[in-house]
């Protein structure tokens, strides 16, 4: 193999390693800001969720928003070496660049734009009072990621004029302007059920490690190399971020990581065609949001839980492990839930 055709894994190497370097070096710039300014997660006592309340009040005033290393990092190099490329786009650097048109500009925007939603999200939570007291509700989060995961599908379905969708061992199916319902509610579920592993030092930021290195490999066999470099700038990141986030951790990720990462995987998974893959890669995603979905069903419509306490995570809190054993399991299976997924894609590109 010649040095030109290993360009694209160096380049994946380099800027992997760069996500690494530069998010760990904003990170005591970003840990000054968040404890100088108090920004700090209220741990409210409710009747909703007494015994998350009775489990995590000792966490109280720990910062939030840490997902901030991620995209910040992730933009940065991405400007970084755009302008590097149009500058002196005969220089070496130059082809460091990642951002293109056709694959990665959507999910960077889309990053961004959610990440700034969950920003202001986290803000209202810790700041606010009167109507955003305690952050956003539900249904607000739900219409304006639902409106983020629109411009998306608009993007696909009407600017790329794209209506494929591929079922995994049967094909890749037009299925018309049905893309649009279902891109929307891949990105919002995905996102949603991101969120919702955000509950544990560590427990969110490892299983997103894991389902962005599988799409980033899927990406990079598919020959999406720019997308390859996308992700795994993002995995660089992540690793930071995990660094300080690890039991105790110094900072959560808050909205501005969860949302803004999940939006991105559920585009990511989109843009390679392998949606239907993000089931098994984001198992533990899936089991997570089903648990509190389950649990609401049940409390409402039979009046009893099925689980102490929700997301599931919460739940083994409850009858006894430890938190640390918690998020290393879950590690343990986010990781072969991923090796898992690129294998059944292999299987299927050799078969389809």
């Amino acid at each position: 193999m010649d040095v030109p055709s290993l360009f694209p894994v160096i380049k994946i190497f380099i800027l992997t390693t760069l996500g690494f370097v530069i998010a760990f070096a904003l990170t005591p710039l970003l840990t000054h800001f968040l404890y100088k300014y108090k920004l700090g997660k209220a741990i409210r006592a409710s009747s909703q969720a007494p015994v998350f309340a009775r489990l995590h009040q000792k966490k109280a005033g720990t910062p939030t928003m840490g997902g901030v290393l991620v995209w910040v990092t992730v933009l940065l190099l991405a400007l970084v070496f755009f302008y590097v490329e149009k500058f002196f786009p005969e220089s070496s650097a130059a082809r460091f660049n990642f951002l293109d048109r056709g694959e990665t500009l959507l999910p960077l925007g889309a990053l961004v734009a959610s990440s700034l939603v969950g920003l202001a999200d986290d803000w209202f939570n810790i700041r606010a009072r009167g109507a955003f007291k305690g952050g956003l509700n539900v249904w607000h989060r739900l219409i304006i990621y639902t409106l983020i995961a629109l411009a998306g599908s608009w993007w696909f379905f009407y600017k790329l004029e794209w209506d494929l969708l591929h079922v995994p061992f049967f094909g890749t199916f037009a299925i018309g302007w049905w893309y649009v319902p279902i891109f929307v509610f891949i990105i919002v579920a995905t996102a949603f059920s991101v969120n919702e592993s955000d509950g544990l030092d560590g427990l969110a930021g490892g299983l997103l490690l894991a389902a962005f290195g599988a799409f980033g490999a899927m990406a990079f066999i598919s020959g999406r190399f720019e997308l390859a470099t996308f992700c795994g700038v993002i995995v660089g990141s992540l690793l930071a971020f995990l660094w300080f986030n690890i039991n105790p951790a110094r900072f959560f990720m808050g909205d501005t990581g969860a949302m803004g990462l999940g939006v991105t995987l559920g585009i990511v998974a989109m843009l390679t065609n392998t949606a239907l893959f993000l089931p098994v890669v984001g198992l533990l995603f899936v089991i997570e949001s089903g648990s509190v979905i389950i649990q609401t069903i049940s409390k409402k419509g039979f009046g009893r839980k099925i689980f102490i306490s929700t997301p599931i995570h919460h739940h083994f809190e409850a009858i006894g492990w430890s938190e640390p054993k918690i998020v290393m399991r879950f590690w343990v299976i986010a990781s072969v839930t991923a090796v898992l997924g690129v294998i059944l894609f292999l299987i299927d590109a050799a078969l389809v």
